[in-house]
């Protein structure tokens, strides 16, 4: 996301503010569900390619074998998910869309 688009407003709040609250949600979520599933964090794809997103780290859930809540994060907060699992490469995408994750979220 670009400097301008980040200042875009709903009226209450920036895209910005709005990703700076869904990555501290999501990392507080990973540090309360560890231990009951695999929290991780991986600078590459499974396929070892990270060009598509340069500058930034792909972190997870896996719920359940195969139903994994995933998002992409920048480098400058790799160390605050320190404490979960680092893997090389990130598991197998197992092609989960956007609906999926929320479906995922609902059920944790």
């Amino acid at each position: 996301m670009n400097e301008e688009s980040g200042s875009i407003s709903d009226g209450y709040h920036t895209f910005d503010e709005l990703y700076r609250h869904r990555r501290e949600l999501f990392f507080a979520l990973c540090r309360n569900v560890q231990g009951a599933h695999i929290v991780w964090r991986s600078k590459l794809h499974h396929e070892g390619d990270n060009d598509i997103y340069e500058g930034m780290f792909i972190a997870g859930i896996d719920a359940e074998p195969g139903k994994q809540i995933s998002y992409h994060f920048g480098l400058k907060h790799w160390d605050d998910m320190a404490f979960a699992e680092t893997y090389e490469r990130a598991p197998k995408w197992d092609g989960h869309t956007p609906d999926d994750v929320l479906e995922r979220l609902k059920k944790l």
